[in-house]
C-alpha cells in the first residue's frame, strides 16, 4: 500500500440544534466573533476533547440558550464534511422539539438574539451553509460534500 505525501488537515467536529416550534426555527445572529458577523445561524459550537457530538450539542444549547436538552430528545439529521482553506470542519445537525428551560440569549457578547423564524421565509443574511444544510434537511437529504 502506497503512502500518501500529502499533509494532514486537522479536522473539527461540529454540533448545531435544528430547534422547531410550530413550523419555525431557532436561528441565532452572529457577532464579535471574527466569522460570518452579521449573519443568522443555528446555535452551534465545536466538541470538546473526548466529549461525543451529542454532549457537545447538549452543552452548547445550554451555553448559548440557556436551554436543558435530554439526549434521546436529539436526532441525528444531517452531516456536512464542510472544507476551508486552513481546516475540515465534520458538521453534525440534531433535530430538537423538545427542551426545558426559558430560552434566553446566555452570550450576548457573541450573538445578536435568538430568534424563531418560519421555515419557509428564512432571512436573507444567512449563513451560506446553514442555508444549504436546512434545504438538504428539508428534502431528505442526510450528506453533503460542502467547500
Amino acid at each position: 500500500m502506497q503512502e500518501s505525501n500529502r499533509v494532514k488537515l486537522r479536522s473539527y467536529v461540529c454540533v448545531y440544534l435544528v430547534l422547531e416550534c410550530d413550523g419555525k426555527i431557532l436561528l441565532s445572529l452572529r457577532k464579535n466573533t471574527g466569522y460570518e458577523d452579521g449573519k443568522w445561524s443555528l446555535v452551534a459550537g465545536h466538541a470538546e476533547e473526548g466529549e461525543t457530538a451529542r454532549d457537545a450539542m447538549i452543552r452548547e444549547a445550554m451555553e448559548e440558550a440557556n436551554i436543558t436538552i435530554q439526549p434521546e430528545d436529539l436526532e441525528f439529521v444531517y452531516v456536512m464534511d464542510r472544507k476551508s482553506p486552513n481546516r475540515q470542519n465534520i458538521d453534525i445537525f440534531f433535530k430538537c422539539q423538545k427542551y426545558e428551560g426559558e430560552l434566553r440569549n446566555n452570550e450576548p457578547h457573541k450573538c445578536g438574539g435568538l430568534e424563531y423564524f418560519d421555515t419557509e421565509n428564512l432571512p436573507k443574511n444567512i449563513v451560506n451553509y446553514i442555508k444549504t444544510a436546512l434545504a438538504d434537511i428539508s428534502n431528505g437529504r442526510f450528506f453533503r460534500e460542502y467547500e
